[in-house]
């Protein structure tokens, strides 16, 4: 069994790129605060390293952490207005986000930066091929809730990209 430190590497080596990918899509593309959210995740993700129970896999129980630390980032600075930025800025930032760069990969992480913060957890859970049963366990809410509100979601990404 590895010890805290070789676990913690371990983890951080595999689920990187997962966290960064879903800080950018809390925080719109804005690439530095991702950056930071992202380190902010696995500090409390070493912080909680003793505590985790099995209960979930790592990839579920990192996610939860990313997610808890994104929204409370988004609430602590939700008078400060940090997490709104320029729709300009939105899209030519996306661009660092989108592996491909094609352009309706930038209307759709555009849409998605619409959404309201838990509607775009779920969706870029989505997007990450998570299984449903996963995503339910990061929300904390059941398998038919979840589907409802991915139909929910998706109806309204398709009204944003028909209105734009």
């Amino acid at each position: 069994m590895p010890n805290n430190t070789q676990l913690f590497e371990s983890l951080h080596a595999d689920y990187y790129s997962m966290v960064h990918q879903m800080c950018m899509g809390f925080m719109k593309g804005d690439v530095d605060l991702a950056n930071d959210l992202t380190q902010e995740s696995f500090i409390n993700t070493w912080r909680s390293l003793e505590k985790f129970k099995g209960a979930s896999s790592y990839k579920t129980w990192i996610y939860r952490i990313t997610v808890n630390t994104c929204l409370k980032y988004i609430r602590d600075n939700k008078q400060k207005k940090a997490v709104s930025i320029d729709p300009e800025t939105d899209l030519s930032s996306a661009t660092d986000f989108n592996p491909s760069n094609e352009e309706p990969h930038q209307e759709l992480y555009r849409a998605i930066g619409q959404l309201n913060e838990l509607d775009r957890l779920i969706i870029m859970m989505v997007l990450d091929e998570l299984e449903y049963e996963e995503i339910a366990n990061v929300m904390g809410i059941n398998e038919g809730n979840l589907r409802v509100k991915i139909h929910r979601i998706k109806k309204n990404l398709k009204k944003i990209l028909e209105n734009e």
